[in-house]
């Protein structure tokens, strides 16, 4: 069984953030995610998209501030149960919990912090009879890595933000991009509306709307997608690729079993103090959790991990009392045995 002072269900850039806080306490985490790698969205959803809100970075690439907590977190040393997901938990006699993992990894821990994302996802899927035997043959739901589409012939559906944006990303990259949409008129930020609208002028887009995609045709592979426009017109587009951007449907998948206080789909937590479930020792952080106010942005995940660390250690230690310093003072010392800190001032006297 494997033991650790916390156990962080997620290992999104929240869940990461709680291993440097945790850290700082000397507390040991382990985190647990369904994904294989670290990361969450950012890794398995759009790892090339541009993040503007994290404080700090004008711009930064959703993998490489993944890969920025990693580096961060390394001398914390966490352990990571990856491609595995949480399934059942039990409390303890001691209080402690035992959390199982659908292939039967048994995690314990005093604290376990739920910091899961929207959940498990699922992709909202066109409903065309013959879809499924395009998937990974053709047909993609989501973008991981954009140079597998270079010089290909792509069609993207979707009216919102994510087929707006990879639409403009894969006009310079796929020989050819088509985007098809329902409705003349697109949910998007208005500055890519109008970049679409300009690559589209230049050449570089075809976009058809009103239209909707209606069948799927090819032997082996994908090779041909109907679609129909102005409810009449019929198109029979040839594509390498076909990627429908419906968006996807969050899931809290076995969590939603564990006796926790939920609210649309989102955990109920106590805002005013740690974001503690109505479970003692659970407490939930980042987009899975629900309170008066809420935002689901990074960045409050990272405020809402470290308020909790601070109460998960009064609960591991209730008779020791933790004096915060800043890290500009105190430094950051690693479970390795690294350390950094800030030079110490040198004091000379003055002849």
């Amino acid at each position: 069984m494997i033991k650790t002072d916390i156990l962080i269900i997620g290992a999104g850039p929240t869940g990461l953030f709680t291993v440097f806080e945790a850290g700082l306490l000397q507390l040991k985490c382990h985190l647990i995610d369904a994904l294989p790698q670290p990361g969450g969205q950012c890794s398995e959803i759009y790892p090339k998209k541009p993040i503007y809100d994290i404080p700090g970075f004008p711009e930064v690439l959703a993998g490489d501030l993944v890969d920025n907590l990693m580096e961060q977190i390394k001398s914390f040393q966490p352990g990571f149960t990856l491609g595995e997901r949480a399934e059942t938990i039990e409390k303890l006699e001691d209080d402690s919990f035992v959390v199982t993992t659908n292939k039967g990894t048994k995690h314990n821990a005093p604290i376990v912090a739920i910091a899961g994302g929207l959940g498990s996802f699922e992709p909202r899927k066109p409903l065309l009879d013959n879809i499924t035997k395009f998937e990974d043959k053709g047909v993609a739901y989501m973008i991981k890595d954009p140079e597998v589409y270079r010089n290909r012939k792509v069609l993207i559906a979707g009216g919102g933000d994510s087929a707006l944006d990879w639409s403009i990303f894969l006009a310079e990259i796929a020989s050819e991009v088509t985007l098809v949409h329902r409705r003349n008129e697109f949910r998007g930020a208005l500055d890519s509306v109008e970049k679409v609208q300009q690559l589209k002028n230049q050449g570089k887009i075809n976009l058809i709307t009103p239209a909707e995609v209606i069948g799927l045709e090819g032997d082996e592979k994908l090779d041909t997608v109907l679609i129909r426009k102005n409810k009449e017109e019929e198109i029979a587009l040839k594509v390498d690729d076909f990627i429908p951007l419906f968006g996807l449907s969050p899931k809290l998948g076995p969590i939603g079993n564990w006796g926790l206080e939920i609210e649309k789909n989102a955990i109920k937590v106590d805002n005013t103090l740690d974001y503690q479930t109505n479970i003692p020792g659970i407490y939930a952080i980042g987009d899975v959790n629900t309170y008066p106010g809420k935002l689901k942005l990074i960045l409050c995940g990272f405020h809402e991990a470290t308020l909790m660390c601070q109460s998960a250690y009064q609960r591991i230690y209730p008779d020791k009392k933790y004096v915060m310093k800043y890290t500009t003072v105190g430094g950051v010392t690693g479970f390795d045995g690294s350390k950094k800190e800030a030079p110490k001032a040198v004091v000379k006297a003055i002849d």
